[in-house]
């Protein structure tokens, strides 16, 4: 995508502490917006989850749905309970076949694996979250799962290129020993594609790429992966850097995109001002470099890291920093 002359981002923070880490990165965009000759941001905040649920009947106003499809990215929170009503629709919007989730250890951060380095590229589209489920009879259900060979080969083909550019080794995980018919349409897929590209890669099943994961993840860099096995996976590897607090994710479509916090709405510490803005910030730096300015991402990544490394830090990595204090100490880094 070319340097726009004015961004206009979408900003939805939606439940808990949505409405404390997304400002942050708010924050940290518009400290950046000064620095860079010709970036500017039109930020406008939309309305999403439990709470406008409660006060007006629906968790997505069909005004956010439509800022969101508009704007050139958005930055998004967490939902609650809603959240299957409002994040779905929102990828939607933008037509977010890729779902992008880096995991890596920081130094300074009490990672379970430091040599940690992975990114999943999940296809966001169908398989099991497609919403094909119903009730046969009082106590059966059923959950139909689609894998096609259109959106099969669209995320290959996004995930080699991505694996590409970033210098990363490819595994394709599946569970085609099992689910022959679905994962064997994915698999055959990531073949075609994989020959029209010259690409290389390995494939591995899900259940044991998962032990594999937590023995030796330096082993691996991209894995691209269907929906479920890619938000398994990836909430895995959170556990092996540190918490869901580091890692953001970005849901990529043709021409816009959607960025996202891995992590929930934090109930428990909504509304303390301690939630880690690491993951919602580190979605800041993916909106840059997607809008092009790939220098003042990297910039912001390099703000972000010196802050974990040196403090402070949120009670979730063992600090005793409020929100604020790192978000103030990451612009100031910046």
């Amino acid at each position: 995508m070319s340097e726009p002359e004015r961004a206009e981002i979408a900003v939805v923070p939606g439940d808990g502490i949505g409405q404390e880490v997304i400002p942050a990165a708010r924050e940290v965009l518009e400290s950046v917006a000064e620095g860079v000759d010709g970036l500017r941001f039109e930020f406008t905040v939309g309305e999403a989850g439990d709470a406008v649920h409660e006060r007006t009947g629906t968790a997505l106003p069909e005004e956010t749905r439509e800022l969101v499809a508009g704007a050139d990215a958005t930055l998004f929170g967490a939902a609650g309970e809603t959240a299957a009503d409002v994040i779905l629709p929102l990828r939607q919007a933008v037509d977010a076949f890729a779902n992008v989730r880096p995991a890596r250890a920081y130094p300074g951060v009490d990672a379970l694996q430091p040599e940690t380095d992975l990114v999943f590229v999940r296809e966001n589209t169908e398989g099991v979250y497609a919403g094909h489920e119903a009730e046969l009879a009082p106590g059966v259900t059923t959950l139909t799962r689609v894998i096609t060979a259109d959106a099969s080969e669209r995320i290959a083909r996004f995930g080699f290129e991505y694996a590409a550019e970033g210098g990363y080794d490819v595994t394709v995980a599946h569970k085609a020993n099992v689910m022959r018919e679905t994962d064997g349409q994915f698999l055959r897929s990531v073949a075609t594609v994989a020959r029209e590209e010259g690409a290389e890669y390995e494939t591995a099943l899900m259940d044991a790429l998962a032990m594999h994961l937590v023995r030796e993840p330096a082993a691996y860099g991209v894995v691209i992966c269907l929906n479920l096995a890619g938000d398994m996976l990836s909430d895995l590897a959170a556990g092996l850097v540190g918490g869901l607090g580091l890692l953001a994710s970005a849901n990529v479509g043709p021409e816009r995109a959607l960025f996202e916090p891995v992590h929930g709405t934090a109930p428990d510490i909504a509304g303390d001002g301690i939630a880690n803005p690491t993951a919602a910030i580190l979605c800041g730096a993916h909106l840059l470099e997607y809008l092009d300015y790939e220098r003042a991402g990297a910039s912001v990544r390099d703000a972000v890291a010196g802050t974990l490394a040196e403090g402070p830090r949120t009670p979730d990595l063992g600090g005793e920093a409020s929100t604020e204090d790192v978000t103030a100490a990451v612009i100031e880094r910046l």
